[in-house]
């Protein structure tokens, strides 16, 4: 059986385990729970809308569809009825499969950069904004004009790889109300709850964590270090007050490159400093400061960032340890934007 048998075969044995919401046991004429679970997952494949329509069309032409020769599916139910027994169904179901994904991939010697250290970026996103339709799980927020959105949010982690268009998906954590709290979730308590379920399952691949200036904060570093990681993180002089005070009157540690493509040529200054207070209080962690700044040859600046990490900073490795931030990248966000990531 091929990886892709094998990870299909798996998939389906989590789908068969989902609770089933039927009052009764279902009868053999009724669609079993693996059949319900493998339907969801085989839009993914096939990326069509109308995919189960086809499959079912396919089916009564010809005796036979894709999902079962693909997924081994005895049926394929409506999309109504997928909905109908899947919600409420937990995501973390099916974190395991990801790590037997990224398992079965073999060596990730392409997702390699640091000292031979694996990437991990983390970043939140919305799936689901409305002002009209709502639900329990819905985070809220006030706009100007006084209306209220409902949305729907996860903070996602991924192995990336400078160079790289295509990234491998780790398990997601759902930005969504939790038992006891009095505040609203966010994507720092989501980012420490991912780091206790998941950071030790990571810790193997050494892993560095990136993250923007929202994750440079202590808890998230101390989680970080307590799953066996590492980080750079975005540290903006806005929001890091303390580091700016710090690091004014103090004399940078500096390394230069310069560049010349045709015409162009361009130098990029590192500067740093290390055992850098993360923020002003007593008890700060200790981190390593630096930036990178990009000039012209007539010396306008076209670039411009600052990062916090707790790896050792030095003139044979700040290149390496900027270029290993998503948020290093010397490009204008209208060309970033232009080739979006491969999900692998």
């Amino acid at each position: 059986m091929s990886i892709v048998g094998e990870l299909i075969a798996e998939l389906g044995s989590v789908c068969a385990d989902l609770p089933d919401q039927r009052k009764t046991p279902p009868r053999d004429s009724e669609y079993a729970m693996a059949d319900i679970g493998l339907s969801a997952f085989s839009l993914f494949f096939m990326g069509s809308p109308s995919f189960l329509a086809h499959q079912r069309a396919l089916a009564r032409g010809q005796g036979r569809s894709n999902c079962q020769i693909l997924f081994g599916m005895a049926a394929i139910p409506s999309d109504n009825y997928i909905r109908l027994m899947l919600d409420g169904a937990s995501p973390a179901a099916f974190d395991t499969l990801f790590m037997r994904a990224i398992a079965k991939a073999g060596p990730l010697t392409r997702f390699h950069g640091v000292d031979g250290r694996v990437r991990i970026a983390l970043d939140g996103t919305e799936y689901f904004c409305s002002r009209k339709i709502s639900c329990p799980q819905c985070s809220t927020r006030r706009r100007s004009d006084g209306g209220v959105e409902h949305f729907h949010a996860f903070l996602g982690a991924t192995l990336v790889a400078p160079g790289h268009h295509q990234v491998l998906p780790l398990p997601p954590e759902f930005i969504a109300p939790q038992d006891g709290a009095e505040k609203q979730d966010c994507e720092r308590s989501a980012t420490r709850r991912w780091l206790a379920r998941q950071g030790r399952s990571v810790a193997h691949l050494r892993s560095i964590f990136l993250g923007d200036d929202l994750f440079a904060c202590q808890p998230i570093a101390t989680a970080i270090q307590q799953a066996g990681g590492n980080f750079i993180l975005t540290c903006k002089p806005s929001s890091h007050q303390s580091i700016t005070e710090y690091l004014h009157g103090t004399k940078l540690e500096e390394h230069r490159q310069t560049v010349r493509k045709g015409r162009n040529v361009t130098t990029t200054i590192y500067r740093w400093l290390s055992g850098v207070p993360l923020h002003g209080s007593a008890d700060a962690m200790v981190v390593n400061w630096f930036s990178i700044e990009i000039r012209t040859a007539a010396g306008k600046r076209t670039y411009y960032n600052s990062f916090v990490t707790d790896l050792p900073v030095t003139p044979n490795s700040v290149a390496e340890l900027a270029a290993a931030h998503p948020r290093s990248q010397s490009r204008p966000r209208s060309q970033a934007r232009k080739r979006q990531p491969t999900l692998i």
